[in-house]
């Protein structure tokens, strides 16, 4: 029975996310970065306070791994208030959100991820919710069909989503604090990996630490990923201490680059180079070249080789960079005279 509850792949899963939330700060105290979201958000929670009012509906956007969840979390801890999470894909029908609001009480705060993702009625089932706090509620169908105006308490809606672009004008506009979150810079990575390893009570020789973070692509997440996998790798190649050697294997092992490019980011831009010529590319056709989907290339991909200047996005398509060309070893053929075409670029004999 022992050996079934070792093996047990739930058993797993809810030890390794147990591990993920212990590393998320609880307080804003505790929160690393993000210094101007953090200073809004004391005067916002303050003033409610003194006036003993629920905060306003708040929304979180930005790439992935940045904190959008750990912020919705600590807005609740300040707040001394009850959170209840879902997530955009699994409210399908108005039932699905009706069950969540009737359960909440004054000042509770009912957070959904990726909330772009809200099908049409449920977001229009919102909106009386967010404005007036009631909602209209549909029981029985056809003859037997009742509307019952149902009140609810004063709540905080918090949303997160990584495309915030998809959100329509009047679920955005009914937001009254919209906080884009930024990419962390090596010196708050390096903080965030610090408390990290305090908690994981893993020592590390000085310097090693700042590897990682110059190799965590701006993203808090990637930053306690690349952590734990260097961690593995000290405690099976060494004594379980960080150095400067077990940094690097790891990291190379991991296929991590100097700049935290991974082997997709790598097939990315040599896709682009190779099979389009450089560019202008669309989006569906390197979708389709990678054999990955969209939405992976736009949310993940992109957003760090954009903010590295590695990949330009024009109105024809997306086109790599010299810098790109240069980090990856690859030479830039000249345009054709008097010819409007991309740039080719091809590998660089050895």
């Amino acid at each position: 029975m022992a050996i079934d509850r070792v093996i047990n792949s739930e058993s797993l899963d809810r030890q390794e996310e147990e591990f993920n939330v212990s590393l998320r700060p609880k307080f804003l105290s505790e929160c690393i970065g993000q210094t101007n979201i953090k200073e809004k958000l004391i005067i916002a929670m303050t003033a409610a306070k003194k006036r003993g009012e629920p905060l306003e509906h708040i929304l979180f956007y930005g790439p992935p791994g940045l904190g959008k969840t750990t912020l919705a979390n600590v807005v609740a801890n300040e707040m001394g208030a009850k959170i209840r999470c879902s997530s955009g894909p699994a409210l399908v029908k108005a039932g699905d959100v009706m069950g969540l609001l009737s359960n909440i009480n004054t000042g509770d705060i009912l957070f959904i991820d990726e909330i772009h993702r809200l099908s049409t009625p449920v977001e229009e089932f919102l909106y009386p919710a967010m404005e007036e706090f009631r909602v209209d509620f549909t029981v029985d169908s056809g003859l037997h069909a009742k509307t019952i105006n149902f009140p609810l308490k004063r709540f905080t809606l918090i949303g997160a989503t990584t495309r915030a672009g998809l959100l329509s004008a009047p679920l955005r506009s009914r937001f009254g604090m919209l906080y884009h979150l930024d990419f962390y810079n090596e010196a708050e990575l390096t903080a965030i990996l610090k408390r990290s390893a305090n908690l994981l009570k893993l020592k590390s020789d000085d310097g090693t630490l700042e590897l990682i973070a110059a190799r965590s692509r701006g993203t808090p997440r990637v930053a306690n990923r690349l952590l734990k996998r260097v961690r593995d790798y000290a405690q099976v190649k060494g004594k379980g201490h960080l150095n400067t050697a077990i940094v690097e294997n790891a990291l190379q092992m991991e296929q991590i680059d100097s700049l935290g490019l991974d082997e997709l980011d790598r097939l990315f831009l040599r896709a682009l180079a190779n099979v389009y010529e450089g560019g202008p590319a669309g989006i569906e056709a390197l979708a389709a070249t990678l054999g990955e989907e969209k939405d992976t290339l736009e949310d993940v991909v992109e957003p760090y080789l954009l903010q590295i200047g590695f990949l330009r996005r024009t109105k024809r398509g997306r086109e790599i960079t010299t810098q790109a060309c240069s980090h990856l070893g690859l030479k830039l053929r000249q345009k054709k005279q008097g010819i409007d075409q991309p740039e080719f670029f091809e590998q660089e004999q050895q």
